[in-house]
């Protein structure tokens, strides 16, 4: 999604959105609402998410917030943001944080691969491809660490495990690519 969802409002203000920006959790808040938020509480550690309290380590603005730089408001807003990220956007609280921005992460790159009219650096999608394809040769080999024929459901375990850290390696690139394009440095 390029926005929130249409009849949607934020839920720290309760109005419609004004320059609506994502957090890594998936939930949607009005840029100036979440940094305010962010504002009344210890500067140097990330806000809360106000609905699911998981720490927001990355705030991505929306497309048409991204779009309306030349506006003064909506300039320092997104200054603000870059702030935020560069502050709070590659520090990872662990790796169950990871795994939490997992879904967000791969839904994104999804979403940004389909569309022509994003750009993905050619390394970052070649590198995407590469683990794709090589984590499906893996899986549909009959070779493998365990296999399936001696253990049964058991030997399905290496398969999820080399899917798994596939997913984890592109989700990390796909953060990189999202801190370079919003403010954090890489």
């Amino acid at each position: 999604m390029d926005g929130p969802p249409e009849n949607d409002f934020c839920s720290i203000c309760h109005a419609n959105f004004h320059l609506p920006s994502q957090a890594n959790c998936s939930h949607w808040y009005c840029s100036n609402c979440i940094l305010q938020v962010w504002n009344h509480g210890p500067a140097l550690q990330p806000c809360k998410c106000p609905l699911c309290r998981r720490p927001i380590t990355l705030l991505i603005p929306s497309e048409s917030t991204s779009r309306q730089h030349d506006n003064a408001e909506v300039f320092q807003i997104l200054q603000r943001i870059e702030s935020y990220n560069r502050l709070f956007g590659e520090r990872s609280e662990g790796f169950v944080q990871r795994i939490q921005d997992l879904p967000f992460l791969l839904r994104r790159l999804l979403r940004d691969i389909m569309d022509p009219q994003r750009s993905i650096p050619l390394v970052i999608r070649a590198r995407v491809y590469l683990a794709a394809f090589l984590s499906a040769i893996y899986v549909l080999s009959p070779v493998d660490i365990i296999p399936e024929a001696v253990m049964g459901v058991i030997g399905l375990l290496d398969d999820f495990l080399i899917v798994f850290m596939c997913f984890m390696h592109v989700a990390a690139l796909y953060r990189s690519v999202l801190l370079n394009r919003h403010g954090g440095s890489s």
